[in-house]
């Protein structure tokens, strides 16, 4: 411990960060540097500066990323349709590996022996923040204090508080006890723990932050249009946004309509499953939307391979493989089918739905109508074709039937 003079900790100014921070400078007795990512979580970011600088931190970043972690990060996701296990759209996931970038990055710019983050060991984040240190810091010491620590619940975390004078803000749970587990970014918000540990128990109402109840959606659907450039929304309602800028104005639109909300049991990296409940309204409205403009600019065979290879994608993300040299391979395969993936779709939002109500693209349609039409083609297309096509394609099955009916 005492080869550790500077660390840098990646601090969100919560319970666990803030006692993680008293406890290092107590336990490696080393200068620690907070880094605290501003990735849209909704929260202001003052107080976690004030509590470091109350307990004698004299380095402190905390530094903008919102465009960057939709820029580099959620949208090269969203190319290539990632759902975790059918479901999950990967709203924490996506946002470890950006954090780690930037932690590394301060880490170099101060010259520090050390990182540290506050994921527990019995989570995923954990895996996705040193993967991500190690892809890019091979030599780098990670400090993780709950692999090291006795604290080991959270009420020994509050009586640790306590006694060190450290303030802890956290909305309670129902009758009471520790709060909610809650991550916040553009992309999403995430809830665990407290009575969510019970797969069975359905969270109130009160819990949920961006999205409003179905009961309460606006009674009229409101329809929205979204204009793609090589696969990435680049306007809203014909007004052109950065990506940072699209994310949360669909968080808005999907929000006030009740969409996106899931509650899920998934599968953990390390081995056990867990409960989450996750509220992603602007993510709901780019997957649906994506495949749509997908469906009319992308070969059939290259739309299935894109699909075959997506869960492969998702469980690299969720498993925090970002870097990983086979994601990076995924990564210029998907985005080279993005190149003509250009145009519009409009969806309707509607009590908690998202519906494609159209797709068009100018330059880049596959779609033929003169070929796929019901009515007269003028020879576009011969149907006496279809016999033959058909006949190669029963071959197998037509001699497989002929073999069991001679047994």
């Amino acid at each position: 411990m005492s080869e550790v003079k500077k660390v840098v900790l990646a601090y969100s100014g919560g319970l666990d960060t803030s006692v993680i921070l008293k406890w290092l400078q107590d336990t490696y007795g080393c200068e620690v540097v907070t880094f605290t990512a501003d990735i849209g979580q909704g929260e202001e970011l003052a107080p976690a500066r004030a509590k470091a600088k109350k307990f004698g931190v004299k380095e402190i970043f905390v530094d903008d990323l919102r465009e960057e972690f939709v820029r580099d990060f959620v949208f090269p996701m969203f190319r290539a349709n990632a759902q975790y296990e059918g479901e999950y759209l990967l709203g924490t996931s996506i946002a470890r590996p950006l954090i780690a970038k930037r932690q590394v990055e301060i880490a170099r710019k101060v010259r520090a022996d050390a990182v540290a983050h506050g994921a527990t060991g019995k989570g995923n984040d954990q895996v996705r923040f040193e993967l991500g240190y190690y892809a890019l810091a091979p030599d780098m010491r990670v400090i993780a204090p709950w692999r090291e620590w006795d604290l080991t619940s959270r009420e020994k975390l509050l009586r640790y508080a306590e006694q060190h004078g450290i303030p802890v803000e956290g909305r309670k749970k129902k009758g009471g006890g520790a709060p909610y587990s809650m991550d916040a970014n553009l992309l999403h918000i995430s809830y665990e723990g407290g009575i969510l540990e019970d797969p069975d128990y359905e969270p109130e109402e009160s819990m949920w932050r961006i999205t409003v109840p179905l009961e309460k959606a606006p009674a009229r659907a409101q329809h929205v249009t979204l204009t793609y450039r090589r696969g990435d929304i680049v306007a809203v309602d014909g007004r052109k946004m950065t990506p940072a800028r699209v994310l949360a104005t669909l968080n808005r639109l999907g929000g006030r309509h009740g969409a996106g909300r899931l509650d899920v049991v998934e599968n953990r990296y390390v081995g056990m499953k867990s409960r989450g409940c996750y509220e992603t309204p602007g993510g709901t409205i780019m997957l649906k939307a994506h495949r749509a403009i997908e469906s009319i600019t992308l070969d059939r065979e290259v739309l299935a391979l894109k699909d075959d290879l997506m869960p492969r994608y998702a469980r690299l993300v969720y498993n925090g493989y970002w870097f990983s040299p086979e994601r990076r391979a995924l990564q210029a395969l998907i985005d080279h089918t993005q190149s003509h993936v250009n145009g519009t779709v409009r969806v309707k939002l509607y009590k908690g739905t998202v519906m494609v109500t159209g797709r068009a693209s100018r330059t880049d349609s596959l779609f033929d109508p003169a070929i796929s039409t019901f009515e007269e083609d003028r020879g576009a297309y011969d149907q006496a074709d279809a016999e033959g096509f058909i006949r190669l394609n029963a071959l197998r099955m037509r001699i497989a039937a002929k073999l069991k009916r001679g047994n």
